[in-house]
């Protein structure tokens, strides 16, 4: 029965993005990479004669999670060649030329017959999942086929289906993984409590990623123009619901912060109502000139792949997302050491939990909530400062999983000699 409704589920998805492509963007993108899909996974790897290693991310997030791995793969494993795939049109269509693959596709739907199709395709001699990626069709076809599969940085809860009554039928999929690298012990000590001890606490490969993306950072002169002296607080992957209580405070404080906005998604009309809420005080990023862009308050980014970066001018950080589906990174900001608040709706997310213990994160519900937290750190550089060190010592106890999981892979993945 289980197997019946999983099929059904899986079916289902498939047809409701159909349905919704016409009046959705993103169903519609994920409806026109599914057509075809297996023929011309076929025709790109029809040639390939190396070895090859998949690389399975859900979405973007996920992908900045498994980036440091793939990378590291890459330089000790050269003469493989990488796939990755992605189930979300937001990965796939960010990263659908990312240098650090050779193939880049988006997943079939996990049917019996098109993981049979793709795993005979891509002929993967080694399979990764990031995260939180457990199919049964894919996961059967490759155990089947004795193709070792790892889930990397894993992370489970206590109330998630695995872990409760009647959830046998997804606890066979977990089983079938030939090894699991966790981001903490939690989820070390859930899976031995369903008899899974084939596992290793890695850690958080992000930790590694953030750590080279600001040794890494390069100034950006326009924003250096803007910033100033003054202090900044960078708005990050913000949706409407955080500008809600967000709006009000930064009104407040145009006076003495400088306000950069990066929206998740970067939309005319938002940003249109933008400019009007902060009535000539806000400038977008693609209309800004070094000459002109330092007589305003506030920066609006309308463009993708800048956030990162930008966090180095971060005194303060917002991270969006928390009102709604799911907080963004926070490790991004993190890095550089500023405060960060975000929205009530973090508690999925080991990291901001670690941040937030440490007293570095700041979760808030309302604009008076944000109100009265930030004015117990600014013009607190001592604070400020404390956060920054215990920060620093967070990351850099939990970096080196990626170098953990290439060193444990060494058991399953044979170097090829030709």
């Amino acid at each position: 029965m289980s197997l019946i409704l999983y099929n059904a589920g899986i079916m289902a998805y498939g047809v409701g993005a159909r349905l919704a492509a016409p009046f959705h963007k993103k169903a519609a993108l994920w409806v026109k990479g599914q057509d075809n899909l297996l023929d011309r996974i076929g025709a790109a790897m029809k040639g390939n004669k190396k070895r090859v290693a998949w690389f399975h991310c859900a979405s973007l997030g996920e992908f900045e999670q498994g980036r440091p791995l793939i990378e590291a793969f890459k330089e000790k494993y050269p003469k493989y060649k990488i796939v990755l795939t992605f189930f979300s049109p937001s990965g796939y269509e960010v990263r659908k030329n990312y240098a650090g693959a050779d193939f880049v596709f988006y997943l079939p739907l996990d049917t019996a017959d098109n993981a049979k199709k793709f795993v005979a395709r891509v002929r993967p001699k080694v399979a990764f999942f990031i995260k939180y990626e457990f199919w049964h069709h894919y996961t059967k076809e490759l155990k089947k086929r004795h193709i070792p599969f790892f889930s990397v940085s894993t992370i489970f809860r206590p109330n998630q289906i695995y872990f409760r009554s009647g959830g046998s039928f997804y606890c066979r999929i977990l089983k079938r993984f030939s090894y699991f690298f966790t981001q903490n012990q939690e989820s070390a000590e859930l899976l031995a409590g369903i008899d899974i001890n084939k596992v290793t606490l890695a850690g958080d490969t992000r930790m590694d990623r953030v750590l080279q993306t600001a040794a890494n950072a390069a100034p950006i002169p326009l924003v250096d123009a803007f910033t100033l002296d003054r202090p900044v607080m960078v708005v990050g992957s913000s949706w409407p619901e955080d500008m809600k209580i967000l709006l009000p405070f930064i009104q407040k404080h145009l006076d003495q912060v400088k306000f950069i906005i990066a929206p998740h998604e970067i939309k005319d009309k938002e940003l249109q109502e933008l400019e009007q809420q902060l009535a000539g005080k806000a400038i977008r990023f693609s209309q800004a000139s070094s000459e002109k862009v330092g007589s305003f308050e506030v920066l609006l980014i309308d463009n993708i792949g800048m956030l990162s970066a930008l966090y180095q001018y971060a005194d303060y950080a917002y991270v969006g997302g928390a009102f709604g589906k799911g907080l963004h990174n926070t490790l991004e900001p993190a890095v550089f050491g500023p405060p960060l608040f975000f929205g009530p709706k973090y508690q999925k997310f080991q990291e901001a939990l670690d941040l937030v213990e440490i007293g570095a994160a700041f979760p808030v519900k309302s604009t008076q909530e944000l109100e009265a937290t930030f004015n117990t750190l600014f013009n607190k550089p001592k604070q400020r400062a404390k956060i920054k060190e215990n920060v620093t010592h967070y990351i850099h106890k939990q970096a080196g999983a990626t170098g953990r999981i290439l060193e444990a892979l060494e058991t399953w993945v044979p170097t090829p000699t030709t």
